[in-house]
């Protein structure tokens, strides 16, 4: 249906309910004679008089009231839609999707949204786990984390985290077997557990900076996972070192159950930000959530 029909079948309608072209002008809110000629004009496309006209009084047509029978419930129901999209604007609700690598979201999302949903019951937010640079706009995301380097500059990006540090640690039974490394190049000589990325297949690298200066170690051992918690499980066992999130193992360091290696060599990777499109339109309820991600620290 063309933006025309719709608007001349709008009018016949509110002409039809109202029994006077007069009143239907000022509802509308058009001049009589431009109201006279829009039916006019829809009346010659559909070849038929829609409505009785005399001095006193207007009223449908036998074909007039077919067509309102059939064109009234259209109406309301686009009516309706569109008070409803006026609601959506007004009220927070809806389903925000947002895409982020395995450290953010149980790091950074998680405590924000575990205080902000609670307050508003009709947000809903999907959560997809990726390590990739995801297009967000053709994967229809509304918004994507990543650290700041890997984010678009086509993107509106805030910042939602402090600067990430990058540990070292090991359980006390693995290290009691082996000396402590003292440099990145003493961890050839040990047991590591790689992440292999599973969007490309490769390993996040084990890079290490000191004195301004970085270094990257090829690191071996005997076990591969493609998840941050299962090399987290597989280190407390005492199976090997592993390179992880500094705020990830903190709890595990201050209990004794991990000690961290290389404590002078410490990487520290930029922040996380949340990206969306500039050309997104901003619902109440995605601003709100923005707003409670922002790092205010």
């Amino acid at each position: 249906m063309s933006h025309e029909n719709l608007r001349d079948l709008n009018a016949f309608a509110t002409v039809a309910e109202e029994g006077s072209f007069t009143r239907a002008a000022a509802r509308i809110g058009v001049s009589q004679s431009a109201l006279s000629q829009t039916i006019r004009a829809l009346e010659e496309r559909v070849g038929i008089r829609l409505l009785n006209r005399s001095t006193r009084s207007v009223a449908p047509t036998e074909a007039g009231e077919r067509l309102l029978a059939r064109v009234r419930p259209a109406l309301r129901e686009i009516d309706e839609g569109l008070a409803q999209l006026s609601e959506l604007r007004e009220k927070p609700a809806g389903t925000i999707r947002i895409t982020a690598d395995e450290f953010a979201v149980h790091h950074i999302l998680w405590p924000a949204i575990e205080r902000f949903l609670p307050d508003y019951p009709d947000i809903v937010i999907e959560i997809i786990t990726d390590y990739g640079r995801t297009d967000i706009v053709s994967d229809r995301y509304d918004a994507g984390v990543r650290r700041g380097r890997l984010v678009s500059q086509d993107m509106i990006a805030v910042p939602i985290s402090s600067d990430i540090h990058m540990a070292v640690v090991g359980a006390p039974s693995y290290l009691a077997k082996r000396p402590s490394p003292k440099s990145p190049q003493d961890l050839i000589g040990h047991s590591c557990i790689n992440l292999r990325l599973p969007n490309h297949g490769e390993f996040f690298a084990w890079t290490f900076q000191k004195g301004g200066k970085e270094q990257r170690v090829k690191v071996e051992g005997q076990l591969v996972f493609s998840a941050l918690p299962a090399v987290l499980t597989a280190t407390l066992a005492g199976f090997g070192l592993a390179y992880m999130p500094a705020a990830m193992i903190k709890p595990f360091v201050e209990t004794g159950q991990l000690v961290e290696v290389l404590i002078p060599w410490r990487q520290t990777f930029e922040r996380y930000h949340l990206y969306y499109s500039n050309r997104r339109h901003t619902s109440p309820a995605f601003s709100l959530l923005v707003d409670a991600l922002r790092y205010r620290g």
